[in-house]
């Protein structure tokens, strides 16, 4: 059965940077015509917010906390995506997932681990 893995998640301190990983397994990109592909992430007590997407073209949307810092990419040759994270804050730190469509700004509920996998952490420390 095929499925979107993450990888790349780690613990830094405030100012560092961390680069995302999600990789298709089990298809590629070309056979699905995989079409929008998304981060979210979910910390403690928090929402599941969208933080960055991307589509079948490579265009991008970034959640205003994190745009200037953050840049999404893709490549569909390679059935990857990425996420380069810049001067972290404490605040980006949660459980990061990558998922196709990713049309909700927010998941109400929150991130259903069940169906997108585990994620992949992020620790930022002050």
């Amino acid at each position: 059965e095929g499925q979107l893995v993450e990888s790349g998640g780690g613990s830094v301190q405030a100012g560092g940077s961390l680069k995302l990983a999600c990789t298709a397994s089990g298809f590629t990109f070309t056979e699905v015509n995989m079409g929008d592909l998304g981060w979210y992430r979910q910390a403690p007590g928090n929402e599941c917010e969208l933080v960055s997407k991307i589509s079948r073209y490579g265009t991008t949307w970034y959640a205003d906390s994190v745009k200037g810092r953050f840049t999404i990419s893709r490549d569909n040759l390679k059935s990857t995506m990425s996420l380069l994270m810049n001067s972290l804050k404490p605040e980006d730190s949660g459980v990061y997932y990558c998922t196709t469509g990713a049309t909700a700004l927010v998941v109400v509920g929150g991130c259903p681990s069940d169906l997108w996998g585990q994620g992949t952490p992020v620790t930022v420390s002050s």
